[in-house]
């Protein structure tokens, strides 16, 4: 760009030649001009706005500060939103963990009183010699991001630890723990012992309960039937099988209610004491074998004392 300069002191006219960086320079200069100037406008208004008695002047700073409340107003009602949400969240993820907590007491043998889920805690203690400070609204919104991740955390936790425990009390049902007799008592031991028919040394491969005719035999744990039948030394007899290897074994028996693959629950009436087979008298034989071999029933059963 080329700028002619004509005058009556010159003797004869200038030319001045503008290149892209003139141009360039001379708009940046332009342009923070301009910034300079609103600025100054704008610290002079708030600066003297009290002392000069402008109506128009005072509607522009009102509305500014009407503008900028709102947007601040605004600001907090997205935050406040949001951690109403994240709080919401957390109120049914401790509801989730009051009612896992009781399920978990209940299965542990504790009463859910104990621990009184629906009070909050006690807290405590002497006023802190530390100063003190007051939460921003980041402070309290990572507070709150910090809470919610500890509680998804102990939740799945816990969530496993009942998951075990389901799984451990189920296994302790399938351990003959029931007394097979009520009220009867053990008039044989398991292992060695005279022989009450030749009286020679024998091994007993359980214990003898006795009791009358007729008492009801009881599974010593949950189960399925694989022997209702009659064994020629056992008399009536039925085998229960509680997996892994374990079965649990009734003879002598007068009545078998149990029939094979018939499933039994621990406590459930499967037949009545009698004297059947190689027996001296009315008594409840009772086995515990693993995998074939003889265990001590002493080992599972809740025995008195």
């Amino acid at each position: 760009m080329n700028i002619i300069l004509v005058s009556g002191k010159l003797t004869k006219a200038r030319t001045i030649t503008l290149a892209v960086p003139h141009l360039a320079v001379g708009a940046v200069a332009t342009l923070l001009g301009v910034l300079v100037l609103a600025f100054g406008l704008q610290y002079f208004m708030l600066r003297y706005a009290s002392s000069i008695n402008s109506p128009l002047l005072n509607t522009l700073i009102l509305s500014a500060h009407q503008e900028q409340n709102e947007k601040m107003q605004s600001y907090l009602r997205e935050n406040l939103n949001a951690m109403a949400s994240k709080l919401g969240q957390m109120q049914a993820q401790l509801l989730r963990l009051d009612t896992l907590g009781e399920r978990l007491a209940k299965t542990a043998g504790f009463k859910p009183q104990e621990f009184m889920f629906d009070q909050a805690p006690g807290r405590g203690g002497a006023v802190s010699t530390l100063p003190t400070y007051d939460l921003s609204l980041g402070d309290l919104d990572r507070q709150v991001d910090l809470l919610t991740k500890q509680v998804d955390d102990r939740t799945e936790k816990l969530g496993i630890l009942d998951w075990l425990m389901i799984i451990d009390s189920a296994k302790k049902k399938l351990l003959p723990s029931v007394l097979p007799v009520e009220g009867g008592w053990y008039s044989s031991n398991f292992g060695w012992r005279i022989d009450p028919f030749n009286g020679v040394r024998a091994f007993h491969e359980g214990m003898d309960f006795m009791a009358e005719i007729g008492t009801p035999a009881r599974a010593a744990a949950g189960g399925v039937v694989i022997y209702s039948d009659l064994h020629p030394q056992y008399g009536n007899m039925i085998e229960i099988d509680h997996g892994n290897g374990l079965i649990t074994r009734y003879a002598h028996l007068s009545k078998r209610l149990a029939k094979t693959g018939d499933v039994v629950m621990s406590g459930g009436k499967i037949g009545a004491v009698g004297n059947t087979g190689r027996s001296t008298g009315p008594h409840l034989h009772f086995e515990v074998r693993q995998n074939g071999a003889p265990l001590n029933p002493v080992r599972f059963l809740r025995l008195p004392g």
